[in-house]
């Protein structure tokens, strides 16, 4: 978890979990844990170090742009802020990661988990002597094709359409070179796009809100009359109402980038008028943005995960809620030292 927290507070790794929770989940059942432990080390990890990151170009770098403030400063007390805020989501799932490992049956997708248990075939790895020079090249196949993917999201931006393609080619790859007939490994492709139609439909109608939202030109409505909520209290307060407003905001606008262009323009020259430093309106954005991708349905990336890992959004709403209290309470906490010291 404290490596993908890096990657989220170093170069906004969001969508890179995906193919992880794939590799990830059966790994977490067969360490006797569930399905739930298994999404939430790739995906609450990076999701805390994009939430508290300090170095993130795609939140932190675009905001401060906007807000005229020095590109990527404020670093130090930025990496507190990831440290508070990683230690919490480590600490969140170790503690459940326990309880589920002593008493399975506690597990919110025990059922579920049963049936991937029964499809794991374990006793093929008890039979297993070591990896032969074929195997070796369809590994190191695979990890060239995630070399690609981080190089192209790092580099040229890709989202989901190249990502998707990267997937495809590096597939094809593998096959390949296990020198599989063409046959198992259009059977293979086939099998494998069936898991991922209910993935897919989900991610459709994520985005169809956000649309309907776009379109209809109703964010920019609701963001002018959120932020007159601000006016008129302690300036620690209103550093504080500034998080809720993104929050809010962060259920119309999942994306980072795109949240910071709508909503800076107008949170930086407010929080002069309130006695607010830019620095802190920054950070403020930062937490509602980052927090609240955890659980929102209307994120492509967690729909996208959950349906990998076969968890129902309902039932992990209800597992991640408790810990989305706790990131409130720390983010009200984080948010009184800015003002205190005077951070700019």
């Amino acid at each position: 978890m404290l490596l993908f927290s890096l990657g989220g507070a170093v170069f906004g790794m969001s969508e890179e979990t995906i193919p992880f929770v794939l590799i990830f989940v059966p790994l977490a059942m067969r360490l006797g844990y569930d399905s739930i432990t298994g999404v939430a080390i790739p995906f609450v990890g990076a999701g805390a170090g994009f939430a508290g990151a300090f170095l993130n170009p795609f939140t932190v770098g675009v905001a401060q742009g906007i807000a005229e403030v020095p590109l990527f400063s404020g670093l130090s007390y930025r990496f507190v802020c990831w440290l508070v805020v990683t230690a919490a989501a480590i600490a969140y799932v170790m503690i459940y990661a326990a309880k589920v490992k002593a008493a399975p049956e506690k597990s919110p997708t025990h059922a579920e988990d049963e049936e991937k248990r029964s499809s794991l075939e374990a006793g093929q790895s008890d039979e297993f002597s070591g990896m032969t020079r074929q195997d070796k090249a369809v590994l190191l196949t695979f990890a060239a094709g995630m070399v690609v993917l981080v190089y192209g999201v790092l580099r040229h931006g890709w989202y989901i359409e190249e990502i998707a393609a990267v997937f495809l080619v590096t597939g094809l790859a593998v096959g390949i070179v296990g020198r599989l007939p063409a046959g198992i490994i259009t059977e293979s492709f086939l099998g494998g796009a069936k898991d991922l139609v209910g993935t897919a439909l989900i991610i459709a109608l994520a985005r169809a809100i956000l649309v309907v939202a776009r379109d209809g030109h109703i964010v920019a409505t609701i963001l002018h009359s959120l932020s007159s909520v601000v006016e008129g209290f302690h300036p620690i307060i209103s550093s504080q109402l500034m998080f809720g407003v993104q929050t809010v905001l962060n259920f119309f606008v999942p994306s980072g980038s795109g949240q910071a262009a709508l909503t800076m323009p107008i949170m930086a020259p407010l929080s002069d008028l309130v006695g607010v430093t830019r620095q802190t309106a920054v950070l403020a954005f930062q937490f509602g943005d980052g927090f609240s991708n955890l659980i929102i349905p209307t994120s492509a990336v967690t729909m996208g995960v959950l349906t990998l890992g076969g968890i129902p959004w309902e039932r992990w709403a209800r597992w991640i809620l408790p810990l989305e209290g706790i990131y409130l309470v720390i983010g009200c906490l984080l948010l009184i030292p800015p003002y205190l010291l005077g951070w700019g």
